[in-house]
């Protein structure tokens, strides 16, 4: 891929065909709506004709008081997030009869106020509006309602019909009550009388019977009213006084959760939100009827072209990196934190119906052992005696969404709503609010996440102490790689830092065409090494000495892991028994399970488990027999994976090779153990040794979770039916994992097992019981709940790209296993266009859409995400785009990513840095700013003048620009700087400017340890280095393959068709 321009290279033209699939076949939804319906509130807008007046429909929302307003407004139906248990209000009587050709509301008689309403400040009257006055009779204590004309009224246009007769309005438009006692803002209101109260209603609020036997139905304290931002949709509830109304400091915003009024929460849980879930379809008054609840996409002509296009400037792109979604702790306070479990859509569809509409993966991602965000940490909660609180029939763990009822002697399970009681130790009486007297004092009922200290009989077997061993290549490939020096030299700095001194168990096999042994008693001087030569039968020699407590056999594995590198220095053995190697360590570790880490460095070549060369024959791909590629050729490793695992054996595979080792095949054990795959292709010592050295101390000492299996309830009517990730399925629910850490994530979808769903919360609770290191057994639990909602729109308004794109990626990896490379990614964008296609339904009623492409807030950046997925390494191209070990390596690599992470490798960040380094005396603020001025992934933001950081999580690319200062070369480079920087290894030079440049990066290395980034140079123009870079930048269009703008329009005239 040459350049004849010096300022950027040469690219093929723009393909003249979709590369990733075909348009899909045209799907009409049919799309109903219905007539306008008079409302009853005033518009804020100007009217631009004066049609005749029309007569008021007098109608009551569902409150406790019926509200009028003036035509072109209709308002939504609260509804509240209570217990499905709760007893609904009593209905009351309506009046009146409906205008014709209007719908049926059903009507509530009006209480009366318990105190005097406080009337509005004076102010000139909204355009459109009639003067305020005086608040009408039906307010003021003791004026007998009646029913009187209606007064003349400017009429107001009504906006286009809406879809269906109720609407949930769009989240930027309405303020956030800021709690349950502040009164809503106040409507003018322009009928003069209102319905005759019904005698039977007594005054002040209505009698409402509690929730739950045995609890008080009260309301908490209320500080003193708050002064409201003006908002024409907040109702007023019944009681409440009217508040000042001012001018509103928010801007509005697009998209977003609105919270409607607090209701409060008797049962030792704090105050919980109702949310309003309506039908879904567009908003339907006259000033929603010109606002749009979306983003957009101006597709227009491109100077000096005919053809429609979209300016490249104007595209979203996530420069900000993954923001962890917000609203779904604002809506339920208790949640867990975002880190640790994150739903595709916060808003669970209620209707089968519904599920098919979304198009999108439905489910969520869990990262169990996350690391603990900043200021929060997760309790440790022991109940000694009494045991662990758990509902008898479906065995949820006792967490902040339950409820407590009978004094306190029962609580209610909120997955399965069982009544069970509360143990005797566990007892405490309830307060006035219903909520338990030590509600603070105990963090099960008051935190989302929390780990219970497991009694016996959560233990199958003795806490297992940490074991590591290490399975060794030391075949001639590995010894000239300088594979071996380094590793023994990691694991030797690693010893005293190992989790769970002094319990630590250690040991280790070397092979190549033999198997060596090696005892390390505590006894011994030196250790001892035992070599088995026979393959076929496997036995293992002094069975009780070769896994040993590294406290007492500390000085003898010291002294083996100095004398390794050159025991095999002089190895010519070309062969590797990778297979008869891997069955004696499973007979070495079966009594105990652990860790097993395996450095492999050729293709196994003896014994059972030999593989062969293959992938070199391109006349397979494009075929079907493409996939088998990517699937293991030998069924021994899927099997020796479902031993390990029985045993609780965790593999970690460490693959070095600049030729085939077959990653499908020996990644499998990594895939079903709850295991990962590190890929050095190529490895020199003198070039990657930093990478390997970082990579295996941090998998060494992190803090890891042993013998760990994981459940994921849900309440009742929803399940979990697949799930994608590293770890083996032991039942339908239960997943097997013999190790877990911080970086491991895993992936499950959701459905519905009902047609309909007939609560309106559902709640979701992830249980991981393990070892910890220090040997507790110990069961980490997060718990969240979300609304069940029947509006699609409100699904999209609540849509989380990340945890979606997460979802994707696994799925569209799977499928590469069972089908072509072409195949898969054409899955990834007919299901983001479905999607779009269904969004723009929602609204190509109400509004003129045009040419404009429109999409939620939410998933602004899900076509990008699409477009890089498609282009990551485990799925572009064909053939000559990657390797087949490459492609495997990233493929189980991305199946295990948390989600941020797996973010950052899609969409990496490109940094301009040089402007940092010539600062004579830059602060720590700059690096953070440099660090945060992120720029898009394409060839323009690159000046040939500067100097530029690619971070992807996993490595560093530093791009010098042709034209860049010989003074900022030469002081990061030294003499090197005028030399092909292929043949140049970064480092430190004895300069400012570099050691201000390191000091930086390893700021960024720090920021996420995950993996080591290995620092590659590239100059501008310098062929073939320089595609390291150029096939990153994923807005180009790059080989074939489609740039942000193609794919942009390719979705866009998909989703026009048949929309």
């Amino acid at each position: 891929m040459g350049t004849e321009n010096p300022g950027r290279p040469a690219y093929p033209g723009r393909p003249a065909t979709t590369p990733f699939g075909a348009p899909p076949p045209p799907n009409v939804r049919p799309f109903s709506s219905t007539p306008p319906i008079p409302g009853s509130g005033p518009s804020t807008f100007r009217p631009t004709t004066a049609p005749p007046s029309q007569a008021n429909t007098p109608f009551a929302s569902s409150g406790p008081m019926a509200e009028t307003e003036a035509p072109g407004f209709q308002p939504r139906p609260p509804s509240t997030f209570s217990n499905p248990s709760a007893a609904p209000p009593p209905a009351l009587p309506s009046y009146g009869s409906p205008a014709p050709g209007a719908r049926n509301f059903q009507r509530f008689s009006t209480p009366q106020f318990t105190q005097a309403p406080q009337g509005p400040p004076a102010r000139p009257p909204t355009m459109g509006q009639a003067p305020f006055g005086t608040p009408p009779a039906a307010l003021v204590p003791g004026a007998p309602p009646a029913f009187r004309p209606t007064a003349n009224v400017p009429a107001v246009p009504m906006g286009l019909p809406p879809q269906r007769a109720t609407y949930a309005p769009p989240g930027g438009s309405v303020p956030q009550l800021p709690s349950e006692s502040v009164p809503s803002v106040p409507r003018p209101n322009f009928q003069q009388s209102y319905p005759a109260a019904d005698p039977s209603v007594p005054t002040g609020r209505p009698t409402v019977p509690p929730l739950f036997p045995g609890y008080p139905n009260q309301r908490p304290h209320a500080p003193p009213p708050a002064t409201l931002s003006q908002s024409p949709f907040a109702a007023r509830p019944a009681g409440d006084v009217p508040a000042p109304v001012v001018a509103s400091p928010f801007q509005t915003h697009q998209g977003g959760y609105v919270q409607p009024h607090t209701v409060p929460a008797p049962f030792g849980m704090p105050p919980r939100d109702p949310m309003q879930h309506s039908a879904s379809g567009p908003p339907s008054n006259a000033m929603y009827g010109l606002m749009e609840d979306f983003n957009s996409l101006s597709i227009g002509s491109v100077p000096g072209s005919l053809d429609p296009g979209v300016d490249s400037k104007a595209l979203p792109r996530p420069l900000d990196g993954d923001v962890e979604p917000t609203s779904f702790r604002e809506m339920f306070p208790l949640n867990c934190h975002s880190r640790y479990l994150r739903l595709t859509t916060s808003a669970i569809p209620n209707s089968q119906s519904l599920i098919s509409r979304w198009h999108l993966p439905l489910g969520a991602v869990v990262c169990p052992l996350a690391e603990v965000p900043e200021g929060e940490e997760v309790s440790i909660v022991n109940f000694a005696s009494s045991g662990i609180i758990r509902c008898r029939r479906c065995r949820t763990y006792i967490n902040p969404y339950v409820t407590f009822t009978d004094a306190g002697r029962k609580w209610r399970c909120n997955i399965c709503s069982l009544l069970n009681d509360v143990p005797g130790d566990y007892y405490a009486p309830l307060d006035a609010m219903g909520k338990r007297v030590d509600f603070d004092q105990r963090p099960e009922l008051a935190k989302g996440s929390v780990e219970f200290v497991a009694p016996t009989e959560y233990m199958v077997r003795p806490p297992m102490p940490p074991l590591y061993f290490f399975l060794i290549d030391v075949s001639v490939s590995a010894v000239r790689s300088g594979m071996i020096e380094v590793v023994a030299q990691t694991i030797r700095s690693c010893l005293d830092d190992l989790p769970g001194f002094p319990r630590t168990q250690i040991g280790f096999i070397t092979y190549d065409s033999t198997i060596h042994f090696y005892n390390m008693k505590s006894s011994l001087t030196q250790p001892q090494m035992m070599v088995v030569s026979d393959l076929d039968d496997i036995f293992v020699p002094l069975p009780d000495d070769l896994l040993v407590n590294l406290s007492e056999s500390k000085t003898v594995v010291e002294t083996f892991l100095d004398s390794l590198p050159s025991m095999f220095q002089d190895n010519v053995n070309v062969e590797s028994a990778f297979g008869p190697a891997l069955k004696a360590a499973l007979m070495v570790m079966s009594q105990l399970g652990g860790k097993l880490l395996i450095f492999q460095n050729t293709l196994p070549s003896l014994g059972v488990g030999r593989l062969k060369l293959r992938g070199d024959d391109v006349r397979v791909y494009g075929t079907d027999k493409e996939p088998a590629l990517r699937t293991p050729e030998d069924p021994f490793y899927k099997q020796m994976a479902a031993d390990l695992t029985k045993y609780q054996i965790g593999a970690n595979v460490y693959a070095f090779s600049d030729r085939y080792t077959d990653i499908a095949s020996i990644g499998t054990l990594a895939k079903y153990t709850g295991g990962q795959i590190y890929y050095y292709p190529a490895f020199q010592s003198a070039s990657h040794k930093e990478k390997l050295r970082h990579e295996l101390a941090r998998d060494l000492t992190r803090e890891t979770a042993w013998e760990a299996v994981m459940r994921i309830r849900c309440g009742k009517g929803i399940r979990f039916t697949s799930y994608h990730g590293n770890f083996m399925l032991r039942s339908t629910d239960l997943l097997a994992l013999p190790s877990v850490d911080c970086d491991k994530a895993y992936a499950m979808q959701l459905s519905l097992e009902e047609t309909l769903l007939t609560t309106q919360t559902v709640y979701f609770q992830v249980a991981l019981l393990y070892t910890a290191s220090c040997g507790e057994r110990r069961i980490r639990v997060h718990t969240a709940a979300a609304p069940v909602v029947t509006d699609l729109g409100e699904m999209y308004r609540q849509a989380d790209t990340g945890a979606v794109i997460s979802l994707f990626t696994r799925l569209a990896i799977e499928k590469t296993l069972s089908h072509k490379l072409e195949d898969a990614r054409t899955a990834v964008q007919q299901r983001i266009v479905k999607a779009l296609r269904e969004y723009r339904n929602l609204h190509s009623v109400q509004h003129r859409l045009g040419g404009r492409m429109i999409y939620p807030e939410s998933l602004k950046y899900l076509p990008l995400y699409g477009l890089a997925l498609c282009k990551s390494t485990a799925l572009r191209g064909s053939y000559a785009d990657a390797s087949l070990d490459e492609r495997s390596a990233a493929g189980f690599t991305m199946m295990a990513l948390p989600v941020k992470k797996l973010l950052k490798l899609l969409y990496p960040n490109l940094l301009r840095i040089d402007e940092y380094l010539l600062k004579p005396s830059a602060s720590a603020q700059d690096a953070e700013s440099t660090m945060k001025a992120r720029l898009p992934l394409t060839m323009d933001s690159l000046d040939s003048r500067g100097l530029y950081l690619f971070d992807d999580g996993f490595r560093f690319i530093l791009w010098f620009g042709r034209m860049l200062s010989p003074e900022i070369s030469q002081n990061l480079l030294g003499h090197d700087f005028a030399a092909d920087l292929s043949r140049v290894a970064f480092s430190e030079r004895d300069s400012e400017m570099s050691r201000k440049l390191c000091a930086l990066l390893q700021k960024i290395r720090e920021s996420d340890p995950s993996y080591y980034h290995l620092c590659h140079l590239v100059r501008q123009g310098e062929q073939p280095r320089e595609a390291i870079l150029i096939m990153s930048l994923v807005d180009d269009q790059i080989g074939g393959t489609s740039g942000y703008v193609d794919w942009i329009m390719q979705i866009h005239r998909q989703v026009q068709q048949n929309a």
